[in-house]
């Protein structure tokens, strides 16, 4: 069995709305990206899937390549548009 890290998600606006919660944990294979992690999520909460989402790590804005370690934080929030 492979070595798992947990790492915390915070959901912000209409990410809390459609999974129903500020925050959760999340164990991923050492290792993984920010993009695995993300997509774990997607599979616990496929509602999330219909908004045009972006994710951080620790934050600062991701691009999906960043190895997780231990306790680090992956923030998913929806895409705000300024005007």
């Amino acid at each position: 069995m492979s070595e798992q890290i947990s790492v915390r998600v915070l959901f912000f606006g209409a990410t809390a709305d459609e999974s129903g919660m500020r925050s959760m944990h999340l164990d991923v294979p050492a290792g993984a990206n920010s993009h695995d992690a993300f997509e774990l999520v997607l599979q616990q909460h496929p509602r999330l899937a219909s908004h045009k989402l972006l994710f951080s790590v620790n934050q600062q804005y991701s691009n999906g390549d960043e190895v997780l370690n231990e306790g680090d934080d992956l923030a998913i929030f929806t895409a705000v548009s300024g005007g």
